[in-house]
């Protein structure tokens, strides 16, 4: 028995009992860092208030999720790591993910954390594998949020892809691919573009391809700027496949949060980099997550982000409690295996319930 069935059993009436027994699976699926008094206090008070509102049984709204399927249509193969790749599975997983995703029939919508395209694709193969990849999304039944990667961006420019992907608010030739919505009423959603300011994506003489290309000539000395070699700790960063978050979306984020903050909602912020250290191996940071981090600590309405892009997936709790998830690639699912899942959402917690290598989450805030 978890020690917060031993600790409500001496206090609380039989009813409340009987809804700590049939939620254990929540205790067990925790996967914080128990370590912490502190975070286990948290987890214990807010499951507890839980409980009480019957969250445990209706979630506010649910979603389902899925990053780095990175098909192509090539034989498998590996990462500069060495890590395998299943190129032609990945798509399988993803019908696999949306078969099931309809079968919840209470999902209200899914995102997808970028990458849908792997960059070993053969170029004249890109846009019917874009399009592959799409309508295999389009077979959910309900809305589908996408961002963007590098690996997308390998295949297409901007101007291509961001039509294809129906980014909301694309038009005006600015091609921004970061937005924002509400699903509910307490509840905002930020997307935001970590490909805003990169070398990949926009034309060559772009002004944010020629600030990426002067970032990486500062921060990066070596002549493949693809190679961390040499490079300590959060600098790895500093690498081609990543990018940055210009200063009109920093902008805009910072107006968001505001307007969030007065409307009293909490915000899921999803981008396909990560943003916490915590969460993920450095190379694979956005370039300037500190700058962002800090826009989002100036406000308590950010509760949970989610990332993709470090295959390996991830989490932490950063300093200012808000909780980081970097999602499992689908790309890396052998044969026979998943990596998908769906989150509920409640008032003061969020339950990510994966599938097979994409492990159980529960983000446990204050509401």
């Amino acid at each position: 028995m978890p020690d917060i069935q031993r600790h409500l059993s001496r206090q609380s009436p039989p009813h409340f009992l009987s809804q700590i027994s049939a939620t254990t699976n929540i205790w067990e699926g925790f996967r914080c860092s128990t370590k912490s008094k502190l975070v286990r206090s948290d987890f214990c008070m807010a499951l507890a208030n839980g409980l009480a509102n019957g969250q445990s049984r209706h979630p506010i709204f649910s979603f389902g999720v899925i990053a780095d399927v990175q098909y192509a249509d090539i034989p498998d193969g590996h990462s500069f790591l060495g890590v395998p790749r299943y190129y032609r599975h990945s798509i399988l997983v993803l019908q696999r993910a949306v078969k099931s995703w309809n079968s919840h029939k209470n999902l209200n919508f899914v995102i997808n954390f970028g990458d849908i395209v792997d960059g070993n694709c053969p170029k004249d193969q890109s846009l019917n594998a874009v399009k592959e990849v799409v309508s295999e999304f389009e077979k959910f039944h309900g809305p589908v949020y996408h961002m963007i990667g590098n690996h997308c961006l390998y295949n297409l420019p901007r101007d291509k892809l961001l039509p294809l992907l129906k980014i909301p608010n694309y038009g005006g030739g600015h091609a921004h691919a970061y937005y924002d919505f509400s699903p509910a009423p307490g509840y905002r959603f930020v997307v935001l573009d970590g490909y805003d300011i990169s070398a990949i994506g926009w034309p060559h003489d772009h002004p944010n391809t020629l600030e990426a290309l002067k970032i990486l000539s500062e921060r990066n000395p070596n002549s493949n700027k693809n190679s961390p070699e040499g490079l300590t700790g959060v600098d790895r960063r500093f690498v081609m496949f990543n990018g940055a978050v210009g200063n009109e979306q920093m902008e805009w984020l910072d107006n968001v949060l505001q307007d969030a903050t007065h409307m009293k909602q909490k915000v899921i912020v999803c981008c396909h980099l990560p943003l916490d250290p915590g969460a993920t191996s450095k190379t694979t940071l956005l370039w300037n997550y500190d700058q962002v981090m800090d826009v989002i600590h100036r406000y308590d309405c950010v509760k949970v982000c989610l990332a993709g892009h470090n295959h390996e997936g991830g989490y932490s709790i950063d300093s200012h409690g808000v909780h980081h998830r970097v999602l499992d690639a689908a790309l890396e699912c052998p044969p026979g295996t998943d990596a998908f899942g769906y989150i509920d959402v409640y008032d003061n917690m969020l339950t990510l319930v994966g599938t097979d290598r994409l492990k159980n989450t529960d983000f446990i805030f204050d509401s």
